[in-house]
Order: C-alpha cells, then structure tokens, then sequence
C-alpha cells in the first residue's frame, strides 16, 4: 500500500512545506527541541509565541504556521515536549502529570527570556492552562486551540484506551505496525494527521516516551473542569477551533469562550487540527487576536 493510501489525511509532496532547522532549548528542567522561527525582515517585531503540540503530536504540527507569523511580525516557538519525539524524558509515567509539564513550560518561557503569547493544541491546551493557573505573569495571552474545559469525548476516550491497552502488551515498533493494519492511524488511537507526511509520523512515534503517552492519555480522560479557575486569571484569552471537532464539541468550546469571556475564532473547513487543516487562516486568526491586545498586556 502506497504512503499516500495509508495517510490520507497527511501533507503530501503537493503542498510546500518549509523546512525548519531544530534546535535545543536549555532550560532549568534540562533541553527542549524547538524550532524558533524570527518575524520576518522589516516587518516589526511584536512579539514571540510558544506553542505547545497535542497527544502524539510534536513541533512538527506548527509548520505550517511559521511563515505567516513571521510575516506579521510574531516569532513563534514550537516546541516538543517532555518524552515527545526529539525531547528527552524519562520512563517513569509521574514525571508527565500535567503539573510537571507545566512546570516544564514555565522553564521554557523563562529560558526565553520574555513574555510570550502561549498556544496550547489539544492536550497542549490543558497543559498551557495548567502553567497559567501556577503563574500567569510569564505570559502576554493564551489561545486554546482545539482544546475543551474538561476531559475528552467519549468516542476518542474510547480510542485513546485502545491505544493504552496495545502500548501496555506491545512495543512501540509493533504497536505502529498494530495501528497501520487497522485503519488510518488518527482513526483507530494512533497519532493524528500530521505535517511531512508518513515517515515523520512514523518517526515522532517511535521517539516518543511510551510513559508519555500513558500517563497523558490518562489525564485526557479525566481532566476536570478548571476553566472557572482560568477565568479568575487576568489574562487575555482566545479560544479558536476548526467548525467541526471530535474531540471536544464544538458547542462546548463556544461555551467555555463565554465562561473565559475570551475572544472566539472558528476557522470553517477546519477539523481538530486548524493548524495544518487552514494554517494561513489559522495564523491570521492569532494574529489579528494578538494585534488587538492592549499594550498594557504586554508590557
């Protein structure tokens, strides 16, 4: 079976996209793999963003959003977390609880060493709000992309404990093997659509820490509402999704951008990763969130 047919949701060799060289991040909690793209040559710089991938995912998910950020005058910062692909983490699953990797990206902002609009995709989300929540004063905002006020769905509660039962009997190596016989990867518990195409999916896999993935999952099926905690922080907030999600309802996120008082974008076309489904109206629509922010905000 051809790549193609087995990805057929993958950015394929029809489609430009940029190569970005990766660097490490040192950071108080050891290094982090990034890629740090400046705002482009004459056009201000603003500001810098961090972003922050989803369950299974990685830097790699941002790529697409790199050159029209730059564009606007915004440096953005992917990065890979604890345990994922080319970050180093342990095999102890207590090291990933959410506080820890919140702490994580405290370390990385600082490491920084300026305050940052941080994004959260997905489980992204709920680890970026967890870093607000210990200290809020690292950062200038926080966009929730695709990421809900609590645990995930049902249905994908279902395939993220399909995915836990096979890693639990199986290696990393032959649960991918596991995961291609039975359907497109994102469908049946294995890592979502994804920007380069088969082999960097299969790769990021392979790198990624099993006790992160574990321990992750968990918390994605058991998260608890904590967005009345969010909005007692004063921070500017922006939840964005695609018009279609599987993970958390759409109707859900509209309510929780009403509880946050935050500003709300839906990228129509869009599923559950607008970053790589819509990237330019994506990153237009952080943007155009950023620009609005008083100064004040980010002083």
């Amino acid at each position: 079976m051809s790549g193609a047919a087995r990805y057929p949701h993958c950015v394929t060799s029809n489609l430009h996209v940029p190569s970005y060289e990766t660097r490490q991040l040192p950071t108080a909690r050891g290094p982090f793999a990034v890629v740090d793209v400046p705002a482009a040559p004459g056009a201000g710089a603003k500001g810098t963003a961090l972003l922050l991938p989803g369950y299974t995912g990685s830097k790699e998910d941002f790529t697409l959003l790199h050159e029209p950020l730059a564009a606007r005058g915004y440096r953005s910062v992917a990065v890979d977390g604890r345990g994922q692909h080319e970050s180093d983490g342990p095999d102890d699953e207590s090291a990933y609880a959410l506080e820890e990797l919140a702490r994580d990206v405290l370390a990385q902002v600082e490491a920084l060493g300026e305050r940052v609009h941080l994004v959260g995709h997905s489980l992204g989300g709920l680890i970026a709000r967890r870093a607000v929540l210990l200290d809020h004063s690292p950062f200038r905002s926080l966009t929730l992309m695709a990421s809900g006020p609590a645990r995930i769905s049902v249905s994908q509660e279902q395939r993220v404990k399909l995915l836990r039962d096979a890693l639990a009997v199986m290696s990393m190596e032959e649960c991918w093997e596991a995961i291609l016989a039975m359907g497109p990867p994102e469908e049946v518990g294995g890592p979502a659509r994804g920007i380069g195409g088969p082999e960097l999916l299969r790769r990021r896999w392979l790198r990624t820490r099993p006790a992160q993935l574990l321990a992750t999952g968990r918390q994605l099926c058991t998260e608890p509402d904590l967005v009345d905690r969010l909005a007692a922080v004063p921070l500017p907030f922006h939840v964005l999704s695609g018009s279609r999600d599987d993970t958390w309802p759409v109707a859900d996120l509209d309510a929780m951008a009403e509880r946050l008082n935050a500003h709300r974008s839906v990228i129509e076309g869009a599923e559950h990763s607008p970053n790589a489904d819509r990237p330019e109206a994506t990153a237009k629509a952080l943007a155009d969130f950023w620009d609005r922010i008083a100064p004040s905000a980010g002083s």
